[in-house]
Parts: C-alpha cells; structure tokens; sequence
C-alpha cells in the first residue's frame, strides 16, 4: 500500500524521504536513485546494482548481441581506446 508523506526541498536542493517510507523499502544511506521531473511531479526510482548472476547473464546478452552484429573483441578495443583519448 502506498504511504502519503511530506517533506521539504532544503537550500541546498536536499530532499529527506521520510524515516517510515525508508524503513519499509529498505533504503540505506548512500542508496542511488532515478529521477525524473516531469511538470509538477517528481519521481525518485531506487536503483539497485545487479548481483554477479544477473551482471554474468547481462554480460552473456551483451556477446551474443555483439556476435549476431558482427563485432570483434578488437573492435570494442578500438572504441574505448577513442572514448579514453578524447576523440
């Protein structure tokens, strides 16, 4: 069930999600959000890293994805080299 609180937007552009709405998602200090703003609404999505299962069956899509495109390991070698260099 969703829970309706209040909060204020401090001086320094700080918002404190109240202790209850925290406890019950499991917000920690240090917890990463989405934001999105849209008119008068703003939304704050929790983001969470994958564990290593879920990364292992990113990194397998991501081959595959590559393979079927026709990529070569020096061809993503090539392109971070460029990013790394600034060009």
């Amino acid at each position: 069930m969703s829970e309706i609180a209040t909060t204020k937007l401090s001086s320094k552009g700080q918002v404190v999600i109240p202790e209850e709405i925290r406890r019950r998602l499991g917000l920690e200090p240090g917890a990463q959000f989405v934001v999105i703003g849209d008119r008068d609404v703003v939304v704050l999505k929790a983001i969470h890293p994958p564990d290593m299962r879920q990364f292992d069956k990113l990194v397998g899509q991501a081959r595959r994805a590559a393979k079927r495109a026709g990529m070569k390991r020096s061809d993503v070698e090539a392109v971070v080299r460029e990013v790394r260099e600034g060009k």
